[in-house]
């Protein structure tokens, strides 16, 4: 059997050293010293050996073993090498070559008014408040001095779930879910969200667009406080040289209430194509906080007080950027958006 053994190295370790292929090398390695091997096979014999030859048997096996094994590692590690080098030639980068810059984004024009118009306030000490889009018929409407079948409700003709569950046509549920939340401590607060209305798509109209809201309830609040407030953002907003025009209105949630105009910061208000000649350019609601409201929200109007805007963002956007159609926000036209890449 030591015979059997000695010529079974030999003729491996001969295969083995002539092999040139990274496959060839792994079936020698299978016949040689796999389960079914010739190694295996010789060293099924050993049980007709007697008891002082199988130790010397079986140390010849291992020594064969040994010897097989470091020859295929040997051609292991050479074919590995002679891969990586092959890899290496086939793939040289040539260094001379110029770099392929990485296309940059921008921001959305609508999300960097939203933004602006957020930083703007923060920086008045206003804090941003969310809510829920699906809201439900009270704070939509009941909560905000609208009860059932009051006929302001046409103007906010919504998408309705449930007879009480709808998407919200305002941002205003959240003034009132925040007022119920500060149990009766000030508020002071700034409400942008996506808000949805049945309204036909044209190009001034969405059904759905983006509204930001401002609350501030506190004591001896005044109207003087709310132009004030509005004077200053428009100033942030448009420029230092804009101002503003207060005409009376009619919102359910206030009273007084008013439409707030920005003079046009195109023209400077002398009029023109933007503003319709007028020099003004009508920018947003505002008003007093309903009493109804104010008690809805858990506060006494007879020691409280508080005035509220609302604003489109899409129409602060396209008066800004000299927009024409609301559409465009929404279609997912790269050449539109990368108009505003570097602004």
């Amino acid at each position: 059997m030591k015979d059997k053994l000695e010529a079974l190295k030999a003729e491996a370790l001969t295969k083995l050293q002539a092999v040139n292929d990274p496959q060839i090398l792994n079936e020698l390695r299978v016949k040689y010293l796999g389960k079914k091997g010739e190694l295996t096979e010789v060293l099924r014999g050993m049980g007709g050996l007697s008891a002082e030859e199988r130790p010397v048997i079986g140390q010849v096996a291992n020594l064969v073993r040994s010897a097989i094994e470091e020859v295929i590692g040997a051609k292991q590690e050479l074919f590995q090498q002679q891969e990586t080098e092959s890899r290496l030639n086939a793939e040289k980068i040539d260094v001379t070559l110029p770099g392929r810059g990485m296309p940059q984004g921008g921001i959305h024009p609508l999300s960097r008014v939203i933004q602006e118009i957020e930083d703007i306030f923060i920086g008045m000490g206003y804090k941003v408040a969310e809510g829920p889009e699906v809201e439900t018929d009270y704070y939509n409407f009941e909560a905000l001095n609208l009860p059932k079948n009051h006929p302001a409700r046409d103007m906010q003709d919504s998408f309705y779930i449930t007879d009480d569950i709808l998407m919200r046509t305002q941002t205003s549920p959240v003034q009132i879910r925040t007022m119920q939340a500060m149990n009766g401590e000030p508020v002071k607060v700034i409400c942008p969200g996506k808000v949805f209305r049945r309204d036909d798509d044209d190009a001034t109209h969405s059904f759905q667009f983006h509204q930001i809201e401002g609350l501030v309830i506190g004591r001896n609040i005044r109207m003087s406080d709310l132009k004030g407030t509005l004077q200053q953002f428009m100033k942030e907003m448009f420029g230092p040289s804009a101002g503003i025009r207060l005409r009376p209105s009619f919102f359910p949630f206030t009273e007084p209430s008013v439409e707030v105009d920005v003079s046009c910061f195109k023209c400077g208000g002398e009029g023109c194509r933007l503003c319709k000649q007028s020099g003004w350019l009508e920018i947003l609601g505002a008003g007093m906080v309903h009493p109804n409201v104010l008690r809805m929200g858990g506060y006494d109007p007879e020691v409280y007080s508080g005035f509220a805007f609302g604003m489109g963002a899409e129409r602060i956007a396209m008066l800004k950027y000299g927009i024409d159609d609301i559409r465009y926000f929404y279609t997912n036209d790269m050449g539109f958006v990368k108009q505003f890449k570097g602004i």
